[in-house]
């Protein structure tokens, strides 16, 4: 009896083994998905100091009637920092102070007045220009493309002398230093992590300078630069994370 009984359990397990695998169905099979990289997003937000390069060329540089200073290109070297602020979202708000150190030394013209004896000479050196400026800019990825302006300082020296026929040299006046407006435009771009380049134009002006004896000089400058920027608060491209 015994025998039977375990033969007949035996039967049953093995005729519902079949069913059970039927009821099992096949699991489906998703291929992975293709793998796209984020897109980087550019931060310009944040403090950054650099330097500059280039070249500054006075403007008008006329002293009277007929009286036209030296007006020779001269090199130039700097430093800039300032703060960025990215919004809206494609838009960049800052403020940048910036020095810039100009090569060469004094430049003189000498002329005379008709009717009046004797030689007026003149001689200016422009030795720094410095400036603090808003800059609004528009980027597009890692470029940006920026105005800036606002208020400019010059340590420029300029004098004039008069000596008469057989006499010496008389100062007539004399100047140390000088404010005015600046204005301009760049490109920068964001080349590597907390590293961009620049190239800017930016125009001096800081009006007529009285020379006395009814002469003025007007103090003006073109200046095209290269520069470099470390950005402290640009941790490179920032992606998304999962």
């Amino acid at each position: 009896m015994k025998k039977i009984l375990l033969a007949t359990v035996a039967l049953v397990a093995f005729g519902a083994a079949p069913a059970l695998a039927a009821d099992l169905a096949a699991r489906p099979y998703n291929k992975a998905p293709v793998y796209a990289p984020p897109v980087p997003i550019y931060n310009w937000t944040g403090f950054y100091i650099g330097g500059h390069i280039g070249g500054a060329f006075a403007g008008d540089n006329s002293i009277g009637t007929g009286v036209t200073a030296n007006s020779d290109g001269k090199f130039l070297g700097g430093v800039q920092a300032g703060y960025d602020w990215q919004f809206a979202p494609s838009w960049v708000l800052g403020v940048e102070g910036q020095y810039s150190w100009l090569s060469g030394s004094n430049d003189a013209v000498a002329f005379t007045v008709v009717g009046q004896p004797g030689t007026y000479t003149f001689s200016d050196n422009q030795r720094g220009l410095a400036s603090v400026t808003g800059r609004l800019g528009y980027t597009w990825g890692p470029a940006l493309l920026y105005v800036k302006g606002g208020w400019a300082y010059a340590d420029y020296k300029s004098s004039l002398t008069f000596t008469a026929p057989g006499g010496a040299a008389v100062g007539v006046s004399s100047t140390s230093s000088q404010d005015g407006y600046t204005v301009g435009a760049g490109l920068e771009y964001l080349f590597a992590q907390n590293w961009s380049g620049k190239i800017e134009y930016q125009y001096y002006d800081f009006g007529n300078v009285d020379l006395g004896a009814g002469f003025t000089a007007k103090n003006d400058q073109h200046v095209v630069k290269a520069g470099l920027n470390y950005r402290f608060n640009w941790g490179g491209p920032v992606v998304a994370k999962y």
